[in-house]
Parts: C-alpha cells; structure tokens; sequence
C-alpha cells in the first residue's frame, strides 16, 4: 500500500480525492454505514491491507457538524469501526436531558458530556498537528459576524500561519481540533454556543456549520480546494477531481396545507428554516450534478430531472462527484431499499438527537450502502500510485 505524507496528500502530483461529510447529529450513524462499505472496497483495492485507512486515499476530508466529528477522526487515522464506538458513546452520554431542559430557554443538552467526549478522543491535537494524516477541512459558522469559517490544515491558507507583523491574532494552526469539532457541532435549541479565543483580546461566537449553506459540504469544499485564495490550487477535471460526499438522510417535509395554516407563529418558524437548508442542500446537489460526471445522480426536482444530460456551459464535466444518502419516505425506502418502514419509524430516524436510534440507523445506512455503491465509482484513474 503506497502511504502517503500529508504534503504528498495536499501538494503532491496527480488525480486528487475528496471525501465530504453532512452535518444531522446522532445520524452521523448513518453516514458510517456508508463508509463502511467505502472503506472496505478501497482496503481491498489496496490489497486488503489490515493497516488501511480512509485518511490513505482520500486528499482531502471535510465535515459539517456530526460531519466534522467523523472527517477528524478519519484524518487522524481512525477506522470506520473506531467512529462507530465514538458514536456509542456520545448516544448514551452526550444525549440524555433532563426536566429542566426543553430547549426553550435553555439548550436541550448539556455541553460538558460533549466536551469530555471529544476531549476524551481528540486530545489536545491542533489543526496544525502532524498527527493529521491527511487533509481536514471544518465547516463552522461564526455567528456573531454573520460569516462561514471553513477551518483547513493547508499550510498555505492564509490563516492557518502567523501573520507578518501581527501579533495577535492566533493562528488557525493552533486551534485545538476539539474545539472547531465543538465549534462545528454547537446546534442552537442543542447545545450553547462555542466561544474560541482568535486574538489575545478577541473571542468569535460559533454555532453549528449546518446553520450555513454549508450543510452538505461539497460545493464548499470545491471552492476551497480550486480557487487560489485558500492555497490548494487542485485542477478541475472529471478524472483529475473526484468528490464522494454522504449524507445522514434527508427529512420529509411534506405536510399537509391545513397544518401549515394551523401551525403556531413558532413552530412555522422552525419549520421554515427547516426547509430553507434543504432548499440550500438541493441546490447545492443540483449544482454538483450540473458541472459533474456523476453515476449516483439524484432526481433534483420533476422539471429539472437529475442533469444527466446537461453540462454547464455544455462543456466537460468539471468534476467526478458521488452522492449517496437515503430519503427518509416509506416510499422511497421500499422502491430503492426494499425496507418496509412506517411512517413513524421513518419520523423517529429524522430525529437529530435520538439515542435509540443508533443501531436502526447503521443498519440502514449499511443496507443502502449495498445497494448504492459500487466499486466501478472509484475508477482507476483514482487508485493511489
């Protein structure tokens, strides 16, 4: 198996190979069922190596929220196996309230678990650590600036190393991974907010990278990986860029009108904004598939189809780009999975914060990973050298 140095992943020659990660909390377990079977078609590519590990493939990983959580932990080498204990373990004791936490005035759930869990894992690792095997890209939203801050261990991004003649800002090389994990992960109604120190006298205010457009990952980390402001430079091309990105399931927002009317000022709130980041999540997939080659095209909308046939500006494809996730729709389930599952099944697997759902959702997750992935998706033109 050819290992490869974080410079070599980053700055080194040839076809570069991207990995994105959704945000959606405790169904982050879905996305391992995923990568689970990812995993095990590129060990055996890779000779079936028992010392393989995503980080060994792909250039570059990035996460939003949950995402981020699994794209550090793949960076620092972790199996798929390793996460799904990581996950066990924030399931019993991340996500347990109490009476007195509703969510309304204060956060459902307690930071501390949180932060003894990924203290617990991550240590004291930074974003500059040479710990990190391969590229790690978090998404995280500041928001008492209103701005995205895509967090990145390219030494040649602009932040990541002191600054000339500033002496204060700190660095993004010495964040410590756990807290831009934290950062990345602080859900409003979840979790408080993350405060991070970026100057000696400065601090930001942070919530989770899924209150950006950014949930899904992927046109974001195209950008950062091609346009010279953020040091990658990586060459556009359908065999020169491949992008898998999963996703932890896509809600079911169809109601029935006379509910929508009937609805209380504060829950049609919610549910707005529920359905403004999928709005974003799909014209971002729409996007993808547009400049992509794409084999795992998902049907965007009964007008625009899935874009098999259209390239934008009727050129090449820009990219090779995989999407897999699975719709939580009884309908859908049966048709593309075979699984027959209630409705309210499918409304408990939505649930961002559900313990008990961590068995269900790998194991749907890895029945769709069967079916859905192919090894023909990661063509040889891929395969490290």
């Amino acid at each position: 198996m050819v290992e490869k140095t974080l410079n070599e992943h980053l700055f080194g020659s040839g076809p570069k190979r991207i990995l994105t990660l959704d945000g959606g909390g405790i169904r982050g377990v879905l996305t391992l069922g995923y990568l689970k079977s990812i995993e095990s078609i590129l060990r055996e590519r890779a000779g079936g190596d028992p010392n393989f590990r995503l980080c060994d493939y792909f250039d570059l990983i990035a996460g939003t929220s949950t995402g981020s959580i699994i794209a550090a932990g793949l960076a620092l080498g972790f199996t798929v196996e390793k996460l799904q204990e990581i996950y066990k373990s924030l399931a019993n004791e991340v996500f347990t309230t109490s009476f007195f936490r509703r969510g309304m005035f204060i956060p459902k759930f307690s930071t501390k678990p949180l932060l003894k869990a990924l203290e617990e894992y991550y240590g004291d690792v930074t974003l500059g650590s040479n710990q990190l095997r391969t590229g790690l890209l978090v998404i995280t939203k500041r928001l008492d600036t209103g701005s995205t801050w895509p967090l990145h261990n390219n030494p040649k991004g602009k932040y990541f190393n002191p600054i000339p003649g500033d002496d204060t800002t700190i660095p993004n090389r010495d964040y410590l991974l756990r807290d831009i994990i934290r950062a990345s992960t602080a859900a409003p109604h979840y979790f408080e907010p993350e405060k991070i120190q970026i100057a000696n006298d400065k601090y930001g205010a942070f919530v989770d990278g899924g209150i950006s457009p950014h949930n899904n990952p992927s046109l974001q980390t195209l950008l950062i990986a091609t346009t010279q402001g953020y040091g990658f430079n990586w060459s556009f091309g359908e065999n020169q860029l491949l992008i898998a990105s999963v996703g932890t399931g896509l809600q079911n927002l169809r109601m029935d009108p006379k509910e929508v009317l009937d609805m209380p000022a504060l829950e049609l709130a919610g549910r707005s904004l529920l359905s403004v980041m999928a709005d974003t999540g799909w014209l971002e997939q729409a996007i993808m598939q547009w400049i992509s080659n794409s084999p795992t095209s998902w049907k965007i909308d009964t007008e625009m189809g899935n874009l098999q046939e259209d390239i934008l500006g009727n050129g090449k494809p820009l990219v090779s780009y995989l999407r897999y996730d699975v719709s939580f729709d009884t309908k859908w389930i049966k048709d593309n999975l075979g699984l027959e599952m209630s409705k309210k099944e499918l409304k408990s697997l939505e649930e961002m914060d559900n313990s008990k759902n961590v068995e269900q959702l790998f194991q749907v997750g890895t029945k769709a990973a069967s079916i859905q992935i192919k090894p023909a998706h990661f063509p040889d033109i891929f395969d490290l050298k």
